[in-house]
């Protein structure tokens, strides 16, 4: 199968005007602002016939925008709608016909001094005329109130302009009226995006948690939580039920708070199977199970060295065409001998990318929307038509990035103290010898998550001012298995921080790093573990940064205490001794690097009382800390203008 590429860039130059960032030069500063910039295209979308692309970029400050292009016409983008960001902005878009888009907006506001999030989904014609909301109305006389603005569940292909969505129902009174109705929960509606007119298609179910379609408009998973009490209202159990003949059955449950059980994710109606994950020989696995009631179970893909944790889909059918995993870089195993085809071919004419994967797709498929990136390549989008087998560049993800000499990521493996060789990724210096170097250790967050081989902007900016950057998948990473997963990075604090830790020892004794310019930065539970590995091995670290961290174990659990996952994240964080004794905040006496912390002050994941705790705590202790803490961002400091400040303030803290 032969393929070519043309065209330099479609829309590069228009694209660029949005993210009102600049090509670099040598200083930390200006490459702050080069790694620190949001990614340019952050949602995309092509059109049922293919000739229309929709993307979601965001712009100056805080808002964000839709914009369409005309593939027909070989113009620039057209700018359809803009949030302001304060409070909502642009999650996604995407194509209900072949000149309408649905969207979901997304933000945080504060009252009464609690952080709330909310969500609503409109439409929208693509030139931007006929806005519709199409998150139902709360109406007079609602008990209580919700913030969910529901979620699209089947796209309708057949039909134009309607959709499937999820909305929570409220019950109703009268005042002074016993006349009332009780029916409140998840429900399932078919929507007209143009009239807004609706029908329920799943009457609201109290305990209900998810449904899942067959992708041409048939209800076929109910997913149940499994409450603990009135207080506690999540156990992490879900119980899942699957129709036939018009009514519920028991399929499975899934126990997501002790990783067992099945977990539904996407129905094959051509073989009446639900496709999803299972923990099989102690890895995860992609199952499928029969939706007729004979309970046939079949493993369709395991790996035996990871976890099999993605589906590839493709189409407005949400077409099941392989599934994904990782054990350096993300690869996938296509079950369509025509696309595993395909993308063999595609890799070899975009011989410099690792990871393609595909977006999107006309509804025959017959043109695809597909990105292609690497380590060395901060990635494009590009539009091939199966019929031509052409391939045109579209859109750069970050093309401010572009023109930068990037550093090669390096799969290493390194053993930990107890011999165990733990997995990770080297990043050295452009044109380094990678040794005598100041070195940083970067350990993800999570902590049920892993590092995978691709470009990531913030090793890349410690590369570009001369740092060597170790990233550690530790055990307590998810996507080795339930060995490597341990009891978790909170419970098993002293193994994953303990791998932590070795891993900048493997840094000195490798000659790669300076022992008197050897830092470690974390976000999140990398945070929570910079931190800690500072209390653990307090000489080895000359400098610690830890953004939205978790401090204080027992905190964790408060923070969580009066919310829907009160008892998954108490059970989460356990009980005994490594509560206090794996809290940093606890243990500022040991610390003697000196510790920068950012924070955003609307964070859901983790309060930001952490690092308030946390910063009196070393102030009360005479440790050296510097806190900085930024107004209304959440957990991913989502910003530009933020990030590209963060990374200058560390490149300045941290020894050289």
């Amino acid at each position: 199968m032969g393929i070519f590429v043309f065209r330099h860039s479609l829309v590069f130059v228009s694209l660029a005007v949005t993210t009102a960032i600049t090509i670099p030069a040598a200083s930390a500063n200006e490459k702050a602002k080069i790694f620190g910039a949001l990614p340019s295209v952050t949602d995309i979308s092509l059109s049922p016939d293919g000739s229309k692309v929709a993307f979601v970029s965001p712009g100056p400050g805080k808002t964000t925008d839709l914009y369409t292009i005309d593939l027909t016409k070989g113009g620039g983008p057209l700018r359809v709608t803009s949030s302001s960001g304060d409070p909502e902005s642009l999650d996604w878009c995407n194509w209900v016909s072949n000149t309408r888009l649905v969207c979901q907006v997304a933000g945080i506001e504060e009252y009464a001094g609690d952080i709330f999030s909310f969500s609503n989904i409109f439409a929208v014609d693509a030139n931007g005329a006929n806005p519709k909301l199409l998150t139902r109305k709360q109406r007079q006389g609602t008990v209580g109130f919700t913030l969910y603005g529901g979620q699209v569940i089947d796209w309708l292909p057949d039909e134009d302009n309607a959709i499937l969505m999820t909305q929570w129902h409220l019950e109703k009174s009268r005042a002074g009226s016993r006349i009332g109705n009780s029916a409140r929960g998840l429900a399932v509606e078919r929507v007209d995006t143009i009239t807004g007119k609706r029908k329920v298609i799943e009457r609201p179910e109290d305990e209900a948690t998810r449904y899942i379609t067959d992708g041409e408009g048939n209800v076929r998973i109910m997913g149940m939580r499994t409450k603990l009490g009135r207080t506690e209202r999540n156990s992490g159990e879900i119980k899942y039920f699957f129709k036939k003949d018009g009514s519920w059955q028991r399929l499975t449950e899934l126990n997501y708070a002790d990783r067992t059980g099945f977990s539904p994710h996407a129905v094959d109606p051509t073989t009446n199977r639900i496709f999803g994950y299972e923990t099989v020989n102690g890895r995860k696995a992609l199952v499928t199970k029969a939706l007729d009631g004979t309970g046939e179970s079949e493993v369709i893909f395991a790996h035996d060295e990871v976890d099999v944790d993605g589906l590839v889909r493709i189409g407005r059918k949400r077409r099941i065409v392989g599934a994904s995993y990782v054990v350096e870089a993300r690869e996938a195993h296509y079950f369509d001998e025509k696309l595993q085809k395909l993308r063999s071919s595609l890799a070899k004419a975009l011989s410099n990318n690792i990871s393609i994967g595909f977006a999107d797709a006309s509804a025959d498929e017959s043109k695809l929307l597909l990105y292609a990136t690497s380590d060395t390549d901060p990635g494009q989008y590009y539009l091939f038509d199966r019929t031509q087998m052409k391939l045109e560049p579209l859109l750069g993800i970050r093309p401010y990035a572009e023109k930068e000499t990037l550093a090669t990521v390096k799969p290493i493996s390194y053993p930990a103290a107890d011999g165990t060789m733990i997995p990770g990724y080297l990043t050295l210096p452009p044109g380094s010898d990678g040794k005598g170097l100041p070195a940083v250790v970067m350990p993800h967050g999570g902590p049920e998550s892993r590092d995978t081989l691709g470009f990531d902007w913030l090793p890349q900016f410690f590369a570009s001012q001369g740092f060597a950057v170790i990233q550690p998948n530790f055990r307590g990473s998810s996507g080795y298995g339930d060995a490597w997963y341990q009891k978790n990075g909170f419970q098993s604090w002293r193994t994953s921080v303990g791998d932590v830790t070795d891993a900048g020892r493997w840094l000195v004794s490798e000659g790669i790093a300076k022992p008197e310019a050897l830092s470690i930065i974390g976000w999140s539970y990398g945070g929570y573990a910079a931190l800690q590995s500072a209390v653990l091995a307090p000489d080895l670290f000359k400098a610690v940064i830890a953004i939205a961290p978790v401090t204080d174990l027992s905190t964790l659990k408060t923070n969580a205490k009066h919310t829907y996952g009160s008892a998954v994240v108490r059970d989460f964080v356990g009980n005994g001794p490594h509560v206090s004794q794996g809290s940093p905040a606890r243990n500022v006496d040991k610390i003697k690097a000196p510790v920068l912390m950012f924070h955003g002050d609307y964070d859901q994941n983790v309060d930001v009382q952490h690092s308030r705790l946390m910063k009196n705590r070393l102030e009360s202790a005479g440790k050296s800390v510097t806190y900085i803490e930024y107004e209304k961002l959440a957990h991913g400091l989502w910003n530009s203008q933020a990030r590209s400040e963060m990374l200058t303030k560390s490149a300045a803290f941290l020894p050289k």
